[in-house]
């Protein structure tokens, strides 16, 4: 059981890495970068069913936030069922 636990674990931790790491470069880092590209392409299928369901506010997208709070909430549902 503890090693299904720490995947699900290192898995939250990954994604939540990749979502602050996507606001911070979508500031600093050229959209056309390799590196940013890549990072859009892994969360990008996430994110979109966020961006339909709730628009962004101005120059505000908060489909970040709801998937860090939605990638918490499923990685504590999931250690509680195990």
């Amino acid at each position: 059981m503890m090693l299904i636990e720490t995947i699900i674990v290192v898995v939250e931790q990954t994604l939540l890495l990749l979502i602050l790491l996507k606001v911070l470069l979508s500031y600093f880092m050229d959209p056309f970068h390799p590196f940013r590209q890549s990072i859009d392409r892994l969360l990008e299928p996430l994110l979109k069913p966020i961006r339909q369901i709730i628009p962004s506010f101005g120059r505000f997208d908060f489909s970040p936030v709801i998937l860090m709070i939605l990638v918490e909430i499923l990685t504590r549902v999931l250690l509680n069922i195990i």
